[in-house]
């Protein structure tokens, strides 16, 4: 008989509480969920008041059939995933199919592994919370009906294999809308005027002063004459401006601004930060990781306190308690920081160190003193000009919280740090020793990164701390959006320069545009967003989102019954469904670009079975062209279009067979024979690329081919090395290679052996005689030839 049988949702975090709990415990994993809805069908039981069709997942049927056995042979029950909505789901899901007993079953939960708080829970175990439940079923069966009612629309009018989603579409089209929005931004051209000036202190060395010209200059002609004005210009200083400033630190974490920080300072993906994140709360090293609470509790104020105390002196404390502005009722009640505050460092690989130093010093610098600067403005007016140079210096008096931390921003100017002045008073002359006008040019909007979406979600009040990382991860996978760094175009430009009496022009050459990690839409993305606006007009609305969220954090309160939200949602939900279905058009996005100059024939842009594509002509004259990865349907011209289609392009023969070039789903690439070579990044175009270059390719390709292939077979079967190991692919097919079967001694027979089982890792090497193979089947029996 097992005294205690406590259930957890990870092994990771099963094996942290089992340090903490003595022999009379036992720690199993539940692996997550063991039961969802049912896959097949809708999994709601819409005539019977949407009652949940669960199921037990395959791969959970042999955990559930042990932790049934062990729960019978057990004492009592401690039921302890997660104390956010989720949590409460698994550990219902767990009461209600290992048919556990009221009586013997505890429920228990805590907001870090360490001793203390695993204790404390024990001594205060409490019931399940059905009002989280009924919050968790809402929201799963909410997003089954619009995912499971929407996507077979989308597969009819669009194309197949799409889906929709209540937070996953609204997400989509703020990334369609920015893009959109970049699309019609008219860039203008201006000139930004800076200058160097010398200010003379008492015969010492002259201390340099950088001004800038607030304003910007439209054309040439006027910024010359500006920098003609200034050659016999005196410059004085007619106002300068000291004020004191203070900045104060950033909250401790939340789930949002953890993934905002850790993507700008860390460059982590959402996801990424999330994952690691999972790993040091169930290693004990941090509390849970999903909230919207600024909140810490008295002791680790307190412990706090003492580490700043005794490392920075009492003039760097400032303790402070956070009030927390967002509802969030589901997750937990204080924000992310570490479990022990004079734990520095952690073990564990780099980017756990990465990420709990950021916390620690964050959670360090929410506690320490505000720092005191002293910002000054220093105004240069022109002698016989209305304009003046602006000069600006920041003096910090007393870093405070800046010793331990610096919070970065979306916005590189927010985080500049400004130069320091020389002392100057109004009436000092200066002297003019550089003054330069640089050519520049207004930017569009920002692209979103996946940090400035999870900023814009929660402002909007779209999802919650569980879901930005899932949404963000899904969107990008369903290619409805993707990330990517792009490196802009180069571009001449011109700057003018007063250095004496003179006023020089350089060309230059600059990089404008450069994208670094941003999310940008697909055709489909965006043909999908059109779509849904259109057609659901109500489940595209950002309100709609948000106050479903509302509704959601109503539920989990007990201040809403969760069926009476679903009824009020489907009854018009389906109907528009319907009529959406019957009454709705095709839409492929197509648009008719022009006409081709050679034959007359019409060229337009679509979405086609493997993507975007160009047409030109119809029936057995008719022609297509993938759009490159940067292009959209929306904004391509037809001289684009046309250049398209000049592909594939014959370069010329190697080997006696032809070579050709050609644009394909992922990019460009070189064909020869039947071996598929992709044209480098950055290096060659597709357009311009030379026969010697494209032969240099093919030979890059079979050189990586042969290294990649470890032995082949006359039948087609071959042994590779994989990014995870050895493996064999047959018949566009691959199968694992067992551990227990060394890849480079493998014979046909044993390779056949192990494609007939289905490459089970588990199988042991079985060399076959001429009996066995005299019993296996036919198709595999004509495949089976001698080796080369």
């Amino acid at each position: 008989m097992i005294e205690n049988l406590v259930i957890v949702e990870s092994p990771a975090k099963a094996r942290t509480i089992e340090r903490f709990l003595g022999k009379n415990y036992s720690v199993k994993s539940s692996f997550g969920h063991i039961r969802d809805l049912k896959k097949k069908d809708l999994g709601v039981d819409v005539e019977h008041d949407f009652q949940p069709q669960y199921e037990v997942t395959a791969d959970k049927k042999t955990v559930v059939k042990e932790l049934k056995q062990l729960a019978k042979e057990s004492k009592t029950v401690w039921l302890a995933s997660d104390e956010d909505r989720e949590g409460e789901a698994i550990a219902w899901h767990l009461f209600e199919t290992l048919e556990l007993k009221p009586d013997s079953t505890r429920r228990i939960v805590f907001h870090e592994i360490t001793k203390e708080a695993i204790m404390h829970a024990i001594e205060h175990p409490r019931s399940i919370d059905q009002h989280l439940v009924d919050a968790q079923q809402a929201r799963r069966v909410l997003d089954r009906l619009v995912g499971f009612k929407i996507s077979p629309v989308l597969w009819k009018k669009i194309k197949s294999a799409l889906s929709a989603g209540r937070v996953q579409s609204v997400a989509v089209r703020l990334i369609v809308e920015r893009e959109r929005e970049i699309n019609r931004f008219e860039e203008q051209k201006y000139y930004k005027v800076s200058g160097l000036f010398l200010a003379s202190d008492d015969g010492e060395a002259p201390s340099a002063v950088k001004a800038e010209l607030p304003e910007r200059f439209q054309s040439r002609e006027e910024t010359v004459q500006f920098l003609e004005h200034c050659k016999d210009a005196s410059f004085t200083v007619s106002n300068v401006e000291t004020k004191p400033a203070t900045r104060k630190p950033a909250p401790p974490f939340t789930t949002s601004t953890l993934q905002q920080e850790a993507s700008r300072k860390l460059g982590f993906a959402v996801s990424q930060t999330m994952g690691i994140a999972q790993k040091l709360y169930e290693n004990g090293h941090i509390t849970y990781m999903r909230t919207d609470s600024v909140n810490l509790s008295q002791l680790a104020i307190n412990s706090a306190k003492k580490v700043i105390t005794e490392t920075l002196g009492k003039e760097y404390l400032h303790t402070r308690q956070y009030a927390t502005q967002s509802k969030g009722a589901q997750e937990a009640h204080e924000a992310i920081r570490p479990t022990y505050m004079d734990k520095e460092s952690i073990p564990g690989d780099a980017k756990e160190q990465q990420l709990y130093s950021m916390i620690y010093k964050r959670t360090l610098a929410s506690q320490m003193a505000d720092a005191k600067l002293e910002r000054t403005v220093v105004t240069i007016a022109i002698s016989g000009h209305p304009r003046a140079f602006v000069a600006t210096g920041e003096v910090i008096l007393f870093d405070g919280f800046l010793k331990m931390y610096r919070e970065s921003f979306d916005d590189e100017k927010e985080d500049e740090h400004m130069e320091m002045l020389p002392a100057l008073r109004a009436g000092d002359r200066l002297q003019r020793k550089q003054i330069e006008a640089l050519e520049q040019y207004t930017a569009h909007p920002p692209r979103y990164t996946e940090a400035s979406l999870v900023k814009k979600l929660e402002t909007l009040g779209i999802g919650r701390p569980s879901t930005y990382a899932p949404t963000i991860t899904t969107i990008q996978n369903r290619n409805y959006v993707s990330k990517e760094s792009r490196p802009g175009k180069e571009r001449e430009i011109e700057q003018f320069v007063l250095a004496g009496n003179q006023v020089t022009r350089k060309p230059l050459v600059r990089h404008f545009g450069t994208e670094k990690r941003k999310l940008f839409p697909s055709d489909v993305g965006m043909l999908v967003t059109d779509f849904l606006c259109e057609h659901f007009t109500n489940i595209m609305d950002y309100n709609f989102t948000a106050k479903a969220e509302e509704a959601l954090d109503n539920i989990a309160e007990g201040q809403l019954q969760w069926q009476s939200m679903i009824r009020d949602f489907y009854a018009p939900f389906h109907a528009n469904v319907e009529k959406t279905m019957k009454e709705s058009e095709r839409n492929t996005g197509e648009r008719v670009l022009g006409n081709d100059p050679a034959t007359g024939a019409a060229i337009s842009v679509r979405i086609g079975r493997f993507g975007p594509i160009v047409q030109v002509g119809e029936g057995e004259q008719v022609r297509y062209a993938s759009l490159r990865k940067e292009q959209l349907m929306e904004t391509i011209t037809l001289e684009e279009a046309l250049d398209l289609l000049k592909f594939p392009r014959t370069l010329g023969e190697y080997e006696g067979k032809p070579i050709t070039v050609a644009i394909g789903r992922f990019g460009p690439y070189v064909k020869h024979d039947q071996l598929y070579a992709n044209l480098k990044k950055g290096v060659d175009d597709p357009a311009t690329i030379s026969l010697d270059d494209a032969i240099a390719r093919v030979k890059e390709k079979r050189e990586s081919e042969n290294n990649r292939k470890i032995r082949e077979f006359e039948n087609g079967a071959c042994i590779l090395n994989g990014r995870f190991g050895p493996y064999i692919t047959f018949e566009k097919s691959n199968y694992k290679i067992p551990k227990t079967q060394d890849a480079t001694l493998l014979t046909f027979e044993e390779t056949m052996e192990i494609i007939e089982k289905g490459g089970d890792a588990k199988t042991k090497p079985v060399k076959v005689d001429a009996k066995k193979e005299a019993a296996t089947t036919k198709t595999t029996r004509r495949k089976m030839t001698k080796t080369k």
